[in-house]
């Protein structure tokens, strides 16, 4: 009777994107055993109200009580160990926010099993590399999240620098057009009736 160790990984992390709307809420569930482990980690990477990057984030656990909340948060992680089997329902809100938000996230998970000293040696370092591969996966969207909003800042200064070059361009354009006339009205010879 050989029973499964301590970790089995829910090899399978998934890597979300979605859109929440000004008043909208999206919600998700895991269904958990005791003792596993599920990580949630969100990061707001865009949004059509400048400036206002921030999402409201709560999980409900079995029985409807509320587990966790995170109000007006850029970016964020929750993670637990579940101390009971059930539903685990996460949400994003923009119900109080402004525009419209584009939220990135990735929830991965661990299956706890009952007996450790069972496990192979290679088993247990397969398993921590999978942690490790894990948690750079979880490092790498990160980055590819800060990069689409720099890339926005970028895009959005570019433009606004070069409609500013242009309104001087023709700014200054205009001044020289009226200078000159300015000045040649100087040297017009008029005369007197």
């Amino acid at each position: 009777m050989l029973r499964w160790l301590f970790i089995t990984f829910l090899a399978v992390a998934f890597a979300h994107r979605l859109d929440v709307d000004q008043g909208d809420r999206h919600c998700f569930f895991e269904d958990l055993q005791t003792q596993d482990r599920m990580t949630v980690t969100y990061e707001v990477g865009g949004s059509t109200h400048s400036g206002s990057l921030d999402i409201d984030f709560f999980v409900v656990g079995p029985g409807k009580v509320q587990v966790f909340k995170s109000l007006g948060e850029p970016q964020g992680t929750w993670s637990v160990t579940a101390p009971s089997p059930g539903r685990y329902t996460y949400c994003f809100s923009n119900e109080a926010g402004s525009g419209r938000k584009t939220v990135s996230f990735n929830v991965h998970g661990v299956m706890h099993i009952d007996d450790e000293e069972q496990m192979a040696p290679v088993e247990r370092e397969i398993r921590n590399l999978a942690s490790g591969l894990q948690m750079v996966k979880d490092e790498q969207s990160y980055l590819v999240v800060r990069e689409r909003v720099h890339r926005d800042t970028c895009e959005s200064t570019n433009s606004r620098v070069k409609w500013w070059a242009i309104v001087q361009i023709i700014l200054l354009l205009g001044v020289c057009g009226w200078n000159v006339h300015y000045l040649k009205s100087w040297f017009e010879v008029k005369r007197v009736l």
